[in-house]
């Protein structure tokens, strides 16, 4: 082993800490990943794992054959399994393997392909995946006994589920379609604001002034890009959407596009659905990823409406280090509220990769969002 290395975190680095890189705590990148998968056996799966599935630092999880349409959203608790409670809430069953429609505001469990077989100190954390979000699909993971939504405990055995609820369009899912994504964590390491600030000196990580309290700021462009266009409102009683396919829609047959105003300011309204950018352009360096967390209720009477990952290499390559810009999912709450340009609308967390993964977020692993401005999911054709 190689004399070690004082790095940011002032502690001792090492070339391959128990099989996870540099480090051995800290978020797992894509060649870790592959070695718990195909070595380790951490994450299994009821069909072969595609390579397509492993991103820079998460895996996307894949829907089962079948799902439930079930009363009510739930948790199993620390005494019950997700079969269990099934038993007491579930409708009916709905076979996945050619494709089912599922309708907004209504609410779904589907067992995944993946399941986990974690060793100890080993953990997991979901998010819907980007496109997901960008629907205004609200899905969440469940496990066995679990007390908390998207979380994976250190050391669980056992199966995966995805909750799902339509918030405003339909959209058609099969088996296999891929709504979701887990980050793998060995460890609990921790990263505070001082370390935040210390490396956006370094590598700056915002293109501006960076507000760092809690996480990094990220607040919203009500000016526009140009073209005098700041957000989307999706549109109601709108066709259905095939989750996975590609540049089929016509945004302006879901979407009404939002025009800037001579205030810099919108009313966001109750209920509605609302894509909007950030004024800062983001760039996480390749050995570290962030999440973006959700609802503060100090910053009004609005949520961003989903937390999102943002991987490694995320606005790294545009230009050394001159970012893409964050979409936005919001919606109001019970009331009308106002935003007006540059208001802080959310805050991203960082924490370091136990290894920089061989290829980052970017146009050499296909990611759809780089250098994105203003922008909808992938499902819709690009203007």
């Amino acid at each position: 082993m190689t004399e070690a290395a004082e790095n940011l975190f002032g502690e001792a680095q090492q070339e391959n800490g128990e099989g996870y890189g540099r480090h051995s705590t800290g978020i797992l990148p894509s060649h870790v990943l592959r070695r718990l998968i195909r070595t380790r056996r951490e994450v299994l799966a009821a069909e072969d794992i595609e390579e397509a599935q492993i991103q820079p630092a998460s895996l996307d999880l894949r829907l089962g054959p079948v799902a439930w349409r079930v009363r009510a959203s739930f948790l199993p608790g620390p005494n019950a399994t997700v079969r269990e409670k099934l038993d007491a809430v579930a409708m009916h069953e709905i076979d996945l393997s050619h494709g089912a429609v599922l309708e907004t505001h209504c609410v779904y469990v589907v067992p995944l392909l993946e399941s986990a077989e974690f060793s100890f100190r080993v953990s997991g954390i979901a998010n819907p995946k980007s496109s997901t979000g960008r629907l205004d699909v609200f899905t969440r993971l469940i496990t066995d006994r679990a007390q908390a939504f998207d979380r994976i405990e250190p050391g669980y055995r056992g199966p995966l589920y995805a909750e799902i609820s339509p918030r405003t369009f339909p959209v058609l899912v099969r088996k296999g379609s891929r709504l979701n994504q887990l980050r793998v964590r060995h460890g609990s390491p921790q990263f505070t604001d001082t370390q935040l600030k210390r490396l956006h000196e370094e590598q700056p990580l915002v293109d501006g002034v960076a507000d760092i309290e809690n996480g990094l700021a990220l607040s919203v462009d009500l000016l526009g890009d140009g073209r005098n266009q700041v957000g989307w409102r999706a549109r109601r009683h709108t066709g259905i959407i095939d989750i996975d396919k590609r540049d089929a829609l016509d945004p302006l047959d879901y979407w009404e596009p939002i025009q800037a105003s001579r205030r810099a300011s919108i009313v966001l309204d109750p209920d509605e659905f609302y894509i909007l950018a950030s004024r800062e352009a983001v760039s996480i360096p390749p050995d570290f990823a962030a999440e973006m967390v959700p609802f503060n209720p100090l910053v009004g009477e609005f949520r961003v409406h989903y937390a999102g990952f943002f991987d490694p290499g995320f606005g790294h390559e545009t230009g050394q280090g001159r970012g893409s810009r964050a979409v936005l999912e919001v919606r109001s709450r019970e009331v009308p509220f106002i935003i007006e340009h540059g208001q802080i609308i959310g805050r991203l967390v960082f924490e370091r990769m136990t290894d920089p993964p061989p290829a980052v977020y970017g146009q050499q692993i296909g990611s759809n969002y780089q250098r994105q401005g203003l922008r909808l999911s992938k499902h819709f054709r690009q203007n």
